[in-house]
């Protein structure tokens, strides 16, 4: 089964949209205006090393996956308590793994 990979713009948008902010908060969070947030989902400019660090740190996801190098998600547990670490774990084990 091929997946369908997805453009750094495509990438950051999904991302956006998945922890339902709009462009406008996400651009507050980086310091940006909402044009470059747009600019970047647009495919007209691309947000520098800087910002992929910074978009990371936001999404709590690694460089790799929004850069596309690792289609591999993950995420930070740190933070958490014992109790919801555990209760990510169950839902995790809700969820086939993809047999290639």
């Amino acid at each position: 089964m091929s997946k369908e990979l997805l453009t750094l713009s495509e990438r950051i948008k999904m991302l956006r949209e998945k922890s339902e902010m709009t462009q406008s908060e996400l651009a507050k969070v980086m310091g940006l205006t909402r044009s470059s947030v747009n600019a970047w989902e647009m495919g007209l400019s691309v947000p520098s090393t800087q910002y992929i660090v910074e978009l990371a740190k936001t999404f709590r996801i690694s460089t790799d996956y929004i850069l596309g190098m690792n289609e591999t998600a993950t995420i930070s547990i740190s933070g958490l308590s014992e109790k919801q670490v555990g209760a990510l774990i169950e839902m995790v084990k809700c969820f086939p793994k993809d047999k290639e």
